[in-house]
């Protein structure tokens, strides 16, 4: 078996991402964001950390956090994220037909896939480059033309702020403010 090295900055600031089980585009999870949402804020009230940024796709989930000093556990907060909404939404996704025999062994649904990927954010320019990548990826996937138009992110968060403007990064195959065309 793999053994798979955690970053473990303590209070450090992490990227993560997030995939559905077999990548499976899952429509109704933009529709059940208030069940994740609600799961997040549970979790954050045990387990304190800052939502830095985020967008919820149709198959994967991004987010920036930032850990309180003295403490790196970000494997437990996403173990008790993923749980809490897959017990809350198993009968939304779960396919018993894709139960493979690690699954069920490990009491796991078929919403989530086992891992998820994280990168600790070492410098400023790491943090806005990750960010300007979060609240892009809904043009970068051809779900809209303009990250304005994608409700599931914290992008409006940032705009209010005055991070962004409304109308940063338009079209996918033009010029964009976050040089992510391709």
């Amino acid at each position: 078996m793999p053994n798979y090295q955690r970053a473990q900055a303590q209070g450090g600031t992490y990227f993560f991402t997030v995939v559905t089980y077999w990548k499976q585009k899952i429509q109704t999870i933009l529709e059940r964001w208030d069940i994740l949402r609600s799961f997040i804020a549970e979790v954050r009230q045990s387990y304190h950390f800052t939502v830095e940024a985020w967008v919820l796709l149709l198959d994967h989930i991004h987010f920036i956090w930032t850990l309180p000093e003295g403490d790196s556990n970000f494997s437990k907060r996403w173990g008790l994220i993923k749980a809490g909404f897959s017990k809350k939404a198993k009968s939304l996704f779960h396919h018993e037909e894709w139960i493979i025999s690690s699954k069920q062994k490990h009491r796991e649904t078929t919403i989530w896939q086992h891992r998820f990927w994280e990168h600790q954010i070492r410098a400023e320019e790491d943090f806005a480059r990750h960010v300007d990548y979060i609240h892009y990826n809904p043009v970068k996937h051809g779900y809209v033309t303009k990250v304005s138009d994608w409700a599931h992110s914290s992008f409006h968060r940032y705009v209010k702020a005055g991070v962004y403007s409304i109308d940063w990064a338009g079209i996918k195959d033009g010029l964009d403010g976050a040089g992510y065309g391709e």
